[in-house]
């Protein structure tokens, strides 16, 4: 009986039951039992593994959530003061544009305005120049027409006074050698007297006191110098006396003969 028993406990299948108290069954389940719970129990695991995963995707997308939650209004705000840093710096150059552009056109003013101010002040210079030279022959040429008469008068005495004796003879070259230097100071200054005799009669230059019927020189040719003109330079100082050669008239031989007639 107790080897039955043992033999039982050694080879539990072959009765077909198992003793309640046994320790092996306490241990082992039933197969089926067996690998429906070691089913469900990795259906579990999967579960929990997912529900972990679940559970830490949630976190994580949560942390990445919170950390961009927390770091986008940090980027926002460095773009958005980017952008503004931007506009301010676009503002800025333009300003500057526009400053310069107002300076270049400031600087070309001013340097019209220069080359303006040049140009009158050269005007001017000129404008004064020419006044003060036009003055200065002005001056001379009154200067020198008060001096005229007295060279009229040393010719007259040269032409008119015939020296008889030695006395008068040294009297005449000592007058006449002081009119000699008057002349030579004039020359000097640029004043030339006219010849007009032979030329033709310029109003400009001659004033015509005579005329005279002449068959020998062209009318308006001028015959004789009665007094003698000055010029200054391209002025005329004093214009020359003249006489001018009129038409001649001319003597027509008549047809009929008076004489040849009574004959």
């Amino acid at each position: 009986m107790i080897e039955e028993e043992k033999q039982q406990d050694l080879d539990p299948g072959s009765t077909g039951e198992t003793p309640e108290g046994s320790p092996m069954a306490s241990e082992t389940p039933p197969a089926p039992a067996n690998s429906k719970e070691s089913a469900d129990w990795e259906l579990e695991l999967a579960r929990a593994y997912q529900s972990a995963q679940a559970d830490s995707k949630p976190n994580a997308s949560g942390d990445a959530l919170t950390g961009g939650s927390t770091n986008s209004p940090t980027v926002n705000d460095g773009a958005e003061s980017w952008k503004r840093e931007l506009a301010e710096a676009r503002d800025e150059k333009e300003a500057l544009k526009t400053q310069v552009q107002a300076a270049s056109a400031q600087v070309e003013e001013l340097k019209n305005q220069s080359l303006r101010l040049a140009a009158d002040f050269e005007n001017f210079r000129r404008r004064t120049q020419k006044e003060k030279e036009e003055l200065d022959l002005q001056a001379r040429c009154g200067t020198i027409k008060t001096l005229l008469p007295v060279i009229d008068n040393f010719e007259r005495a040269r032409s008119h006074i015939k020296p008889q004796t030695d006395g008068e003879m040294n009297i005449h070259k000592s007058y006449q050698s002081v009119y000699k230097h008057m002349v030579d100071s004039l020359k000097q200054i640029g004043v030339s007297p006219m010849r007009p005799e032979g030329e033709q009669f310029d109003p400009n230059f001659h004033e015509a006191l005579l005329s005279e019927p002449s068959d020998e020189h062209e009318e308006g040719t001028i015959i004789q110098e009665l007094e003698r003109g000055y010029i200054l330079g391209d002025r005329v100082l004093r214009h020359a006396k003249v006489k001018v050669a009129a038409p001649g008239i001319s003597v027509v031989a008549s047809d009929e003969n008076p004489d040849s007639s009574e004959s």
